[in-house]
């Protein structure tokens, strides 16, 4: 078990380096408008690159091995359908979670 003052240094210190991080970027912000456009292009590519990474695994393999025929990546197909046609976020969410809770509750896969 940890103590408590040693979570509490842990928090408030990655909290510092965390604001530290920001603030200096934010520091430097404006020389991204130097960089080439080839680099500018690659690192508007990140956020939607971590974010895939992010939801892959948790939509295809929610249980440990790869599960096609579940609920979590039948609605995900759907939200991925939804997104593709209207570009539209809450439309996909909407989609997506309707989706996944009527297959849950139709007992699809799982």
């Amino acid at each position: 078990m940890i103590e408590p003052t040693t979570a509490w240094v842990v928090i408030i210190g990655g909290g510092i380096v965390t604001y530290a991080v920001r603030a200096g970027l934010l520091t430097v912000a404006h020389r991204a408008r130097d960089l080439p456009p080839r680099v500018q292009d690659v690192l508007r590519m990140i956020p939607p690159a971590a974010l895939a990474a992010l939801v892959a695994p948790a939509v295809l393999r929610p249980d440990g091995p790869l599960l096609l025929w579940h609920p979590r990546p039948l609605a995900g197909l759907l939200a991925a359908a939804v997104a593709w046609r209207t570009r539209s976020v809450v439309a996909t969410l909407l989609a997506g979670g309707g989706a996944l809770a009527g297959l849950t509750v139709l007992g699809v896969g799982g």
